[in-house]
């Protein structure tokens, strides 16, 4: 493998292994992750584990490559995430985490759980739904990543397009059989609400499958419609009550 990299590189590149154990102090938050490493000090503005392996990895190859290591660590603090993943939705005053993923498949909720597990501090709350005229089979795999991944389960529409929304809904909860952390709200800027309403402080709120889109798809017309833009409103209002909506049944 180095002597086909070095046939069309001259620089001799030398296997250097590395490990997240590397990241001392680290901390992990559902906005960003801080860590220290040989000394200096990293903010990331990622947050999750897998990012900081791939941050010391960064570092390792600048380092390998001669690139001066105080820059190296200030260039990783710029990085932006990508818009819809993992993004985080900021308020003043709010006092629970909200983030928005593009994850709508099983193994990327699955995934997306995991690491919203790592970075969050209370009740991990997840919001979803499945696309309509897509792959049914996915729908019940999905529900069941959700049961498993978070404490709390809000099912709503994504796209329903020339499905009935309450049939995909039927199609996941088969995969959320027996458990009681269940709730149904079709309407999706109602879920978020509810979501984020019924959060204890400390709690995240993770709202999934539409990540960076900023429309509705219901038959053949779409809506606007910013899962970010609404949560953030709801966190708007909860901060200016300065109370939780008190929990309810599930519905």
């Amino acid at each position: 493998g180095r002597r086909l990299l070095n046939d069309t590189d001259p620089t001799l590149v030398d296997r250097t292994p590395y490990s997240i154990d590397e990241a001392e102090n680290l901390e992990l938050s559902p906005t960003r992750s801080r860590f220290t490493w040989r000394g200096y000090q990293i903010e990331l503005l990622i947050p999750g584990r897998f990012n900081v392996a791939n941050a010391i990895a960064a570092l390792h190859v600048a380092d390998q490559l001669g690139y001066d290591i105080a820059d190296a660590a200030a260039g990783l603090g710029s990085v932006e995430r990508v818009k819809g993943r993992f993004e985080a939705v900021n308020v003043d005053g709010a006092d629970v985490d909200v983030v928005v993923d593009y994850s709508h498949k099983p193994d990327a909720l699955i995934a997306m759980l995991s690491a919203a597990r790592e970075v969050g501090h209370g009740r991990l709350i997840v919001v979803f739904g499945a696309g309509g005229d897509r792959d049914r089979v996915k729908r019940p795999q999905m529900g069941q990543a959700a049961v498993r991944g978070a404490d709390r389960v809000i099912i709503t529409s994504d796209n329903p397009r020339h499905e009935d929304p309450d049939a995909i809904i039927e199609d996941i909860l088969r995969g959320c059989e027996g458990d009681g952390s269940v709730t149904v709200e079709p309407d999706r800027a109602s879920a978020i609400a509810l979501a984020i309403a019924q959060a204890a402080p400390g709690d995240l709120v993770v709202i999934a499958g539409k990540g960076h889109e900023t429309t509705q798809t219901v038959g053949d017309q779409k809506f606007p419609f910013d899962d970010a833009a609404h949560a953030r409103r709801a966190l708007e209002r909860r901060a200016a009550t300065g109370q939780s909506r008190p929990q309810v049944g599930n519905q």
